[in-house]
Protein backbone atom coordinates (compact mmCIF):
# COMPACT_ATOMS: atom_id res chain seq x y z
CA UNK A 1 0.00 0.00 0.00
CA UNK A 2 1.15 3.25 -1.13
CA UNK A 3 1.35 6.52 0.89
CA UNK A 4 3.33 8.24 -1.61
CA UNK A 5 0.08 10.92 -2.26
CA UNK A 6 0.25 11.77 1.34
CA UNK A 7 1.78 14.60 3.25
CA UNK A 8 5.13 13.06 4.89
CA UNK A 9 4.49 10.97 7.87
CA UNK A 10 6.10 13.92 10.70
CA UNK A 11 8.39 11.96 13.52
CA UNK A 12 7.72 13.37 17.09
CA UNK A 13 7.92 12.60 19.94
CA UNK A 14 5.03 10.91 20.42
CA UNK A 15 5.21 8.36 17.80
CA UNK A 16 2.34 6.17 19.24
CA UNK A 17 -0.18 8.97 18.60
CA UNK A 18 1.31 9.95 15.22
CA UNK A 19 0.78 6.48 13.94
CA UNK A 20 -3.13 6.22 15.69
CA UNK A 21 -4.08 9.67 14.10
CA UNK A 22 -2.34 7.87 10.78
CA UNK A 23 -4.55 4.98 11.37
CA UNK A 24 -7.71 6.74 12.24
CA UNK A 25 -7.15 8.78 9.27
CA UNK A 26 -7.08 5.63 6.96
CA UNK A 27 -10.08 4.37 8.76
CA UNK A 28 -12.27 6.86 7.99
CA UNK A 29 -11.30 7.21 4.40
CA UNK A 30 -11.87 3.74 3.59
CA UNK A 31 -7.85 2.64 3.03
CA UNK A 32 -8.54 0.39 5.94
CA UNK A 33 -11.59 -1.41 5.33
CA UNK A 34 -13.75 -2.82 8.37
CA UNK A 35 -12.88 -6.55 8.68
CA UNK A 36 -9.36 -6.04 7.34
CA UNK A 37 -6.64 -7.17 9.49
CA UNK A 38 -3.50 -4.47 10.00
CA UNK A 39 0.23 -6.13 10.07
CA UNK A 40 2.47 -4.75 12.48
CA UNK A 41 5.29 -5.04 10.55
CA UNK A 42 3.50 -3.30 7.46
CA UNK A 43 2.24 -0.81 9.09
CA UNK A 44 5.41 0.01 10.90
CA UNK A 45 7.69 0.13 7.18
CA UNK A 46 5.09 2.33 5.95
CA UNK A 47 5.48 4.61 8.24
CA UNK A 48 9.48 3.97 8.86
CA UNK A 49 9.54 3.12 12.61
CA UNK A 50 9.75 0.57 14.60
CA UNK A 51 7.43 -2.03 15.87
CA UNK A 52 6.53 -1.07 18.90
CA UNK A 53 4.82 2.70 18.76
CA UNK A 54 3.05 0.87 16.25
CA UNK A 55 1.29 -1.94 18.76
CA UNK A 56 1.20 1.00 20.81
CA UNK A 57 -1.02 2.95 18.51
CA UNK A 58 -3.39 -0.14 17.60
CA UNK A 59 -4.04 -0.66 21.54
CA UNK A 60 -5.26 2.92 21.48
CA UNK A 61 -7.32 2.32 19.06
CA UNK A 62 -8.50 -0.94 20.10
CA UNK A 63 -9.75 1.10 23.60
CA UNK A 64 -11.27 3.65 21.35
CA UNK A 65 -13.38 0.65 19.96
CA UNK A 66 -11.86 0.90 16.31
CA UNK A 67 -10.02 -1.93 16.01
CA UNK A 68 -10.71 -5.41 17.66
CA UNK A 69 -7.82 -7.77 18.52
CA UNK A 70 -7.69 -11.20 17.75
CA UNK A 71 -5.33 -14.12 19.26
CA UNK A 72 -3.22 -14.88 16.31
CA UNK A 73 -4.73 -12.75 13.93
CA UNK A 74 -3.39 -9.27 15.23
CA UNK A 75 -5.98 -6.14 15.00
CA UNK A 76 -8.88 -5.85 12.55
CA UNK A 77 -10.91 -2.83 11.39
CA UNK A 78 -14.41 -2.52 13.43
CA UNK A 79 -17.14 -1.21 11.17
CA UNK A 80 -18.74 2.52 11.89
CA UNK A 81 -21.98 2.81 11.64
CA UNK A 82 -24.38 5.80 11.10
CA UNK A 83 -24.99 5.92 14.45
CA UNK A 84 -21.54 6.13 15.71
CA UNK A 85 -20.93 9.15 13.92
CA UNK A 86 -24.67 10.89 15.06
CA UNK A 87 -23.88 9.67 18.97
CA UNK A 88 -19.99 11.44 18.46
CA UNK A 89 -21.52 14.62 17.27
CA UNK A 90 -24.09 14.62 19.37
CA UNK A 91 -21.66 14.57 22.41
CA UNK A 92 -19.41 16.95 20.67
CA UNK A 93 -22.75 19.50 19.93
CA UNK A 94 -23.49 19.18 24.29
CA UNK A 95 -19.78 19.91 25.04
CA UNK A 96 -19.04 22.36 22.62
CA UNK A 97 -21.44 24.11 22.95
CA UNK A 98 -21.08 24.52 27.10
CA UNK A 99 -17.17 25.46 26.13
CA UNK A 100 -18.05 28.02 23.81
CA UNK A 101 -21.18 29.31 26.31
CA UNK A 102 -18.11 29.82 29.35
CA UNK A 103 -15.89 31.22 26.34
CA UNK A 104 -18.15 33.81 25.54
CA UNK A 105 -18.07 35.28 29.40
CA UNK A 106 -14.51 35.35 29.27
CA UNK A 107 -13.12 35.84 26.18
CA UNK A 108 -11.13 39.27 26.46
CA UNK A 109 -10.41 41.62 23.09
CA UNK A 110 -7.14 40.66 22.44
CA UNK A 111 -8.46 36.88 22.60
CA UNK A 112 -11.20 37.08 20.40
CA UNK A 113 -8.83 39.07 18.03
CA UNK A 114 -6.64 35.88 17.59
CA UNK A 115 -9.51 33.90 17.54
CA UNK A 116 -11.24 36.32 14.22
CA UNK A 117 -7.40 35.85 12.84
CA UNK A 118 -7.70 32.10 13.07
CA UNK A 119 -10.26 32.20 11.23
CA UNK A 120 -9.05 34.82 8.64
CA UNK A 121 -6.22 32.00 8.08
CA UNK A 122 -8.81 29.17 7.39
CA UNK A 123 -11.08 30.60 5.17
CA UNK A 124 -7.62 30.97 3.25
CA UNK A 125 -6.60 27.83 3.22
CA UNK A 126 -9.98 26.89 2.33
CA UNK A 127 -9.80 29.08 -1.07
CA UNK A 128 -6.29 27.48 -1.60
CA UNK A 129 -8.26 23.89 -1.23
CA UNK A 130 -5.43 23.39 0.98
CA UNK A 131 -6.65 20.53 3.59
CA UNK A 132 -3.91 19.80 5.55
CA UNK A 133 -3.74 23.60 6.51
CA UNK A 134 -7.76 23.61 6.76
CA UNK A 135 -7.58 20.77 9.24
CA UNK A 136 -4.97 22.51 11.75
CA UNK A 137 -6.65 25.60 11.22
CA UNK A 138 -9.79 24.29 11.98
CA UNK A 139 -8.75 22.17 15.24
CA UNK A 140 -6.75 25.70 16.24
CA UNK A 141 -10.08 28.05 16.42
CA UNK A 142 -12.11 25.05 18.27
CA UNK A 143 -8.68 24.40 20.77
CA UNK A 144 -8.93 28.50 21.35
CA UNK A 145 -12.04 28.45 22.23
CA UNK A 146 -12.09 25.55 24.72
CA UNK A 147 -8.98 27.48 26.04
CA UNK A 148 -10.60 30.20 26.30
CA UNK A 149 -13.58 28.60 28.40
CA UNK A 150 -11.21 28.10 31.02
CA UNK A 151 -13.22 24.28 32.10
CA UNK A 152 -10.14 22.10 31.40
CA UNK A 153 -12.15 18.62 32.11
CA UNK A 154 -14.94 19.76 29.71
CA UNK A 155 -12.33 20.48 27.37
CA UNK A 156 -10.32 17.23 27.76
CA UNK A 157 -14.25 15.39 27.29
CA UNK A 158 -13.74 17.16 24.13
CA UNK A 159 -10.75 15.92 23.18
CA UNK A 160 -11.59 12.97 23.75
CA UNK A 161 -15.33 12.47 22.01
CA UNK A 162 -13.17 14.45 18.51
CA UNK A 163 -10.60 11.63 18.06
CA UNK A 164 -14.15 9.78 17.09
CA UNK A 165 -14.81 12.60 14.47
CA UNK A 166 -13.20 11.94 10.84
CA UNK A 167 -12.09 15.82 11.00
CA UNK A 168 -10.19 15.08 7.69
CA UNK A 169 -13.32 14.30 5.66
CA UNK A 170 -14.94 17.65 6.65
CA UNK A 171 -12.78 19.63 4.27
CA UNK A 172 -14.30 17.52 1.50
CA UNK A 173 -17.69 17.44 1.97
CA UNK A 174 -20.07 19.48 -1.03
CA UNK A 175 -20.52 22.98 0.44
CA UNK A 176 -19.00 22.61 3.80
CA UNK A 177 -16.49 24.93 3.97
CA UNK A 178 -19.41 27.87 3.09
CA UNK A 179 -21.31 26.16 5.64
CA UNK A 180 -18.15 26.05 8.44
CA UNK A 181 -17.55 29.40 7.63
CA UNK A 182 -21.03 30.49 8.09
CA UNK A 183 -20.90 28.84 11.34
CA UNK A 184 -17.82 29.96 12.91
CA UNK A 185 -18.63 33.75 12.06
CA UNK A 186 -21.92 33.28 13.94
CA UNK A 187 -19.66 31.73 17.03
CA UNK A 188 -17.35 34.60 16.67
CA UNK A 189 -20.15 37.14 16.79
CA UNK A 190 -21.80 35.84 19.51
CA UNK A 191 -18.43 35.96 21.58
CA UNK A 192 -18.01 39.60 20.25
CA UNK A 193 -21.69 40.43 21.95
CA UNK A 194 -20.14 38.16 25.10
CA UNK A 195 -23.44 36.44 24.58
CA UNK A 196 -23.61 32.77 26.34
CA UNK A 197 -26.57 31.35 24.94
CA UNK A 198 -26.06 32.68 21.59
CA UNK A 199 -22.54 30.99 21.53
CA UNK A 200 -23.93 27.91 22.97
CA UNK A 201 -26.47 27.54 20.49
CA UNK A 202 -24.03 28.48 17.67
CA UNK A 203 -21.44 26.23 18.49
CA UNK A 204 -24.19 23.53 18.96
CA UNK A 205 -25.75 23.39 15.85
CA UNK A 206 -22.39 23.68 13.94
CA UNK A 207 -21.49 20.45 15.01
CA UNK A 208 -25.14 18.87 14.22
CA UNK A 209 -25.24 20.30 11.00
CA UNK A 210 -22.39 17.96 9.56
CA UNK A 211 -23.73 14.57 10.58
CA UNK A 212 -26.35 14.14 7.23
CA UNK A 213 -23.73 15.43 4.87
CA UNK A 214 -21.11 13.20 6.71
CA UNK A 215 -23.01 10.05 7.04
CA UNK A 216 -23.93 10.47 3.29
CA UNK A 217 -20.43 10.83 2.25
CA UNK A 218 -18.98 7.85 4.35
CA UNK A 219 -21.61 5.95 2.80
CA UNK A 220 -21.40 6.57 -0.59
CA UNK A 221 -18.24 5.50 0.09
CA UNK A 222 -18.73 1.86 2.05
CA UNK A 223 -16.78 3.39 5.20
CA UNK A 224 -19.21 3.06 6.95
CA UNK A 225 -22.51 0.70 7.08
CA UNK A 226 -25.90 1.49 7.65
CA UNK A 227 -27.69 0.80 10.66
Amino acid sequence: MSIGSEPAFAIRPQLSDDVARYVRRRIFDGTFAAGEYLRLDQLAAEVGISVTPVREALLTLRAEGLLDQHPRRGFMVVAVTARDIADVAGVQAYVGGELAARAAENVTDEQLAALTAIQDDLEKAYDGADLERTVRLNHDYHRMINVVADAPKLAHVMSTITRYAPESVFPTLEGWPRQSIHDHRRVLAALGRRDPREARSAMAEHFAVGVAPLVEHLLARGVIAAD
